[in-house]
């Protein structure tokens, strides 16, 4: 992952800050025993993936090109001196 550069970008960062703060309020309202500001931390946490999706099609994202999977690497593994086939 350290070689991809995952999520170093604007709207990744964005993204999770904004998610983030609704998981804060979510659980604040949610130890306090208040449902609607439950749902409403759960709404910012929804709200921090548009912003985050938006901000990426507007160009703050990833480009396309980086998004290929990376070659898998195949090693050939020998048999221990002593064993049989």
């Amino acid at each position: 992952m350290a070689g991809s550069s995952h999520g170093h970008t604007p709207a990744a960062w964005t993204g999770v800050i904004i998610a983030f703060i609704g998981f804060c309020v979510s659980g604040a309202f949610m130890v306090m025993a208040q449902p609607v500001g439950f749902w409403a931390g759960m709404v910012i946490v929804a709200l921090g993936g548009v912003v985050g999706g938006a901000m990426r099609m507007a160009g703050l994202g990833q480009p396309r090109e980086t998004h290929r999977p990376a070659a898998k690497v195949v090693t050939a593994t020998r048999e221990p001196a002593g064993a049989e086939s």
